[in-house]
């Protein structure tokens, strides 16, 4: 029997075409003899489109975007959304999502009550690791290793902008990096090596969110590692990121490609032993399950420091986590079939939980 499997991809989201970029790739790597593929569509004004099953690859991210169709109101979900041709429930949900409305556990709550199998992080840890400010709260109190922050909201930021940059250059100085809090891909980041630029890249990061983060910067190295699992997570080797501009920004993720990505990272054992305790207690400390790439920095003297978790990382050509898996011995295709394992596994789990007493 076939794995009826559909995968939500698209959002009302500044990621949407990274998501388009994601579901492209992973469409091409299932094995069409396991998997019977159910593409959903959210358009950009949040229209979901359920598109008809796929008997073959698509060729690019222009076959994704369906116009016409089952479309649905989010307010107005039908079962049907979430039913293969013969009205059979679809057997496990793949959200191929990035940002808001995707990533940030809102999906995953939708998911939740249709009491649907789903790929991925739940509610709590997606909420947390799209939220970079939650996030770091959480690493603190967990004891991870981490660089100095600062936060704030819209309106405090737009009553005080003088006393918010005067904290930023006490507390931090220069240079820093100021990201939206609710973003990922390197949407709406900046780096600030003065006033001006800081008040620019302030009023850059409040377009996309209303609270930002401003993270100290410092002179490391940037190594990611994927985790995999559930309860007993596994780590993939280390990859490092040498990108060819200041930092790893939108274009050189996904569009140009400028950048080397050095997989495994030139570490020692120590390092990895650091980085890999560190990736799984992340992992644990926000309630992960399914998957996630841990991003840190490493200092010329050898301490890691983590940067962020993120909850869906990307599977584009250009992307760091299938990379990381494949050159640790799991090909891309057998990692999106143990992706739906864990997702069977962790639903399975939860249909034993007593709801009565």
């Amino acid at each position: 029997m076939k794995t009826k499997l559909g995968l939500l991809y698209g959002g009302k989201s500044a990621e949407h075409q990274v998501s388009l970029q994601t579901a492209l790739a992973v469409i091409r790597a299932l094995d069409l003899e396991k998997f019977e593929i159910h593409p959903i569509y959210i358009n950009t004004e949040g229209k979901w489109i359920k598109g008809p099953q796929l008997s073959e690859p698509v060729e690019n991210v222009k076959s994704l975007e369906f116009s016409a169709g089952n479309q649905l109101s989010p307010l107005s979900l039908a079962p049907a959304l979430f039913q293969a041709e013969k009205q059979e429930t679809l057997d496990v949900i793949f959200p191929l999502l990035h940002g808001p409305n995707g990533e940030d556990g809102t999906v995953q709550g939708l998911l939740e009550l249709l009491n649907l199998p789903y790929v991925g992080n739940g509610v709590l840890a997606s909420a947390a690791g799209m939220d970079k400010v939650m996030m770091k709260n959480v690493f603190a109190q967990a004891g991870l290793a981490q660089v100095n922050y600062v936060a704030f909201i819209k309106s405090e930021w737009e009553k005080a902008k003088a006393e918010a940059y005067s904290k930023v250059e006490t507390e931090l100085g220069y240079p820093c990096f100021v990201k939206p809090a609710n973003l990922g891909s390197s949407v709406g980041i900046s780096k600030c090596t003065n006033r001006a630029e800081l008040e620019a890249a302030f009023a850059e990061a409040f377009q996309f969110d209303r609270k930002v983060i401003i993270e100290e910067g410092v002179v490391a190295r940037e190594i990611e590692v994927a985790v995999l699992g559930n309860d007993e997570p596994e780590c993939s080797v280390a990859g490092e990121i040498v990108p060819k501009k200041d930092f790893y920004d939108y274009k050189a993720k996904y569009e140009s490609g400028d950048t080397a990505l050095i997989i495994p990272a030139d570490i020692t054992d120590e390092e990895y032993a650091q980085l890999n305790e560190m990736a799984i207690k992340a992992f644990k400390a926000l309630d992960c399950s399914g998957l996630v790439r841990a991003d840190f920095f490493l200092t010329k003297d050898g301490k890691a420091l983590i940067n962020e978790v993120n909850t869906m990382p990307g599977f584009t050509p250009f992307s760091m986590f299938p990379l990381l898996w494949k050159h640790t011995g799991l090909e891309y295709p057998q990692l999106i079939e143990r992706l739906v394992s864990l997702a069977k596994e962790r639903h399975a789990e939860k249909q034993q939980i007593k709801f009565t007493f």
